[in-house]
């Protein structure tokens, strides 16, 4: 009996672990010459790679019309992801500099376009380092088929969040530092602020001083309390929406079954004069 207790037991924290869709560094250091894995560097102006890994910057995937750092077309970014040599149908492991915040931002394009099988490094290049893993310069990607299945239900549009303000079905998530939110910060924005009703979650706070992403019951506990809870729509933003991307890791691994990126992010939102800034 408790042998199989133990058994169970290690069997949830290996679920919730996978949940989280993080995989760690000596994890893919056991898959690094595995085929079926491909490694994705989404942070620019690196000049140190994690051994084999595809140096592609989320800003790729990217187009700054009509505002800066919006996803360019599905097949766009699934013909630039083909070209660099990632295939859709692979594990697809993507890290940063250490931000977490390119990763995210990357690892979200990827849920977008309904990749199935989408890792981020707990850690990034730091944790890499941290284990002595191996490193080099960035690999060139052979030709590869990345075939986009849209998941619209992961991207949430200005129109969708002007429906979320003030909504109790919905909770609107900002995940810039608190002086953003609050407009104090020295800003080129026009109108600095946030979106009426949006709750201030800075993405910073969702990492460990080794840049590992915190445990599943910390998480939770934050979100909760902020009014994050499951039974709402989360809409999650920041500028550019690049930070909101380790949010939505977060809050998808912890079991969140609707929650979305708007992608315009608070620089469309101010730059539309009709729309209320808080």
């Amino acid at each position: 009996m408790n042998k199989l207790f133990l058994l169970g037991l290690v069997l949830l924290v290996a679920s919730a672990v996978s949940a989280q869709d993080l995989i760690s560094a000596n994890e893919l250091k056991q898959n690094l010459k595995n085929p079926d894995y491909i490694i994705v560097n989404a942070a620019a102006n690196q000049k140190v790679f994690i051994r084999g890994a595809i140096n592609l910057p989320h800003t790729t995937l990217c187009t700054d019309e009509p505002v800066r750092n919006l996803i360019k077309s599905p097949a766009d970014m699934a013909a630039e992801l083909g070209k660099n040599g990632v295939a859709s149908d692979k594990t697809i492991v993507v890290y940063d500099e250490g931000s977490t915040k390119y990763a995210g931002r990357m690892y979200w394009m990827l849920k977008y376009l309904g990749a199935p099988n989408v890792k981020m490094l707990d850690g990034n290049i730091k944790g890499w380092k941290a284990i002595r893993g191996p490193i080099g310069g960035a690999t060139k990607g052979k030709q590869a088929t990345f075939t986009a299945k849209v998941d619209a239900n992961q991207l949430a549009t200005m129109d969708e969040v002007k429906k979320a303000v003030g909504n109790s079905s919905y909770v609107i998530v900002d995940a810039r530092e608190p002086g953003e939110y609050a407009g104090t910060a020295e800003t080129e924005l026009a109108r600095p602020g946030h979106i009426p009703s949006a709750v201030n979650v800075n993405y910073e706070t969702l990492v460990d001083a080794k840049g590992l992403l915190k445990s599943n019951d910390a998480l939770a506990s934050m979100f909760e309390s902020k009014g994050i809870t499951k039974d709402k729509t989360a809409i999650v933003y920041c500028e550019t929406s690049v930070r909101a991307g380790v949010v939505y890791l977060a809050l998808k691994g912890l079991g969140y079954p609707n929650v979305k990126v708007y992608d315009g992010a608070y620089l469309e939102w101010q730059s539309t004069a009709s729309n209320k800034v808080d």
